[in-house]
């Protein structure tokens, strides 16, 4: 994932979001305090910039108190069980990224159950993509394609960890027939190090990580992973486009609160961080720095999503026999 412009907003480590306490729900029992928002990856990816600036967005807009505090650890399990864990009053939320859907598949004695956690909004939604070095012969995916099934297990891919990446080149693989040889990372910035600096021959990553080296001329995007081109490669057709068997596949963002929080608290919560999100200055920092699509779903579009991706993924895993590439 890509390390991201930042304002004062986006420091790391724990900030404090105080504002004038003008709109403290007219004096409603919620919010009684500071509101903590578990963030379960460490400053520097994706998801802590977008949590900074919806949590500075919704204090904003309504004078309540945000904490970010980053919870790093176990593909994100650590603060998932923390956030899960936490009392149903509306005084955590988790602001997490898609890998979080594929922990019960991907760690052993997960410290929570999905259960425990309610789905709140999806924030949005962005395409994979995959990328070369320029040095590399290829000039769309099809390439790399041909020249897999011509060299079956010499061109190598790198891919994080248990990751929506890893099982969207796994399935393409099968599905398509050719092999590629699978080196995994355990961190998105190394995965697009290692790319950049011609050690693996391809990447499948998040568009937000690898833009700024396709404006640069330091990768080559060979495809990308959305239902329709993304907007700012209008020039670099998805991957149904160059006929791969595939499904649409997303990289997206999503906020939880632990289950049993009341429904009152639930809804407008929601309505916030939709109001939050779909904000201009918002939408164009996301669309900007991530491509970021904002979707911004009620608790029951997310849900049912959740479910439909759990679904999908898992029967990718079991059909491909995929222990998480530790």
């Amino acid at each position: 994932m890509t390390i991201l412009s930042r304002r004062s907003v986006l420091t790391g480590g724990v900030t404090m979001i105080t504002l004038p306490t003008r709109g403290w729900a007219q004096g409603a029992d919620w919010p009684k305090g500071p509101i903590r928002v578990v963030v379960p990856f460490p400053p520097g990816g994706t998801t802590d910039p977008v949590a900074r600036l919806l949590a500075a967005k919704v204090s904003e807009n309504t004078g309540w108190q945000t904490v970010i505090d980053n919870k790093p650890g176990a593909a994100g399990a650590i603060g998932a069980a923390i956030a899960a864990k936490a009392p149903p009053d509306g005084m955590t939320w988790m602001i997490t990224f898609d890998s979080h859907v594929l922990s019960p598949a991907f760690t052993p004695n997960l410290p929570y159950k999905d259960s425990e956690l309610e789905n709140v909004m999806l924030v949005g939604r962005a395409p994979l993509a995959v990328a070369c070095h320029p040095d590399r012969p290829y000039k769309n995916f099809n390439d790399v394609v041909a020249d897999a099934k011509a060299r079956p297990g010499k061109i190598s891919v790198g891919l994080l960890s248990a990751s929506g990446a890893l099982l969207i080149a796994a399935y393409l693989q099968k599905a398509n027939g050719f092999e590629l040889n699978q080196i995994y990372y355990k961190g998105g910035g190394p995965t697009v190090q290692d790319v950049l600096a011609g050690v693996t021959d391809v990447t499948v990553t998040t568009l937000g990580a690898l833009q700024p080296h396709f404006r640069a001329g330091k990768l080559r995007p060979l495809g990308t992973t959305g239902d329709k081109r993304a907007p700012t490669l209008p020039d670099v057709p998805t991957l149904a486009e160059q006929g791969v068997k595939t499904f649409p596949t997303y990289s997206w963002w999503g906020v939880y609160l632990p289950t049993g929080t009341p429904q009152p608290i639930v809804d407008r919560l929601n309505a916030e961080l939709a109001k939050a999100a779909r904000s201009p200055d918002v939408a164009q920092k996301f669309a900007e720095q991530i491509d970021m699509e904002i979707i911004a779903s009620t608790p029951a579009e997310f849900a049912a999503f959740q479910k439909t991706e759990q679904d999908r993924w898992f029967q990718v895993i079991k059909d491909n026999n995929i222990k998480g590439a530790d």
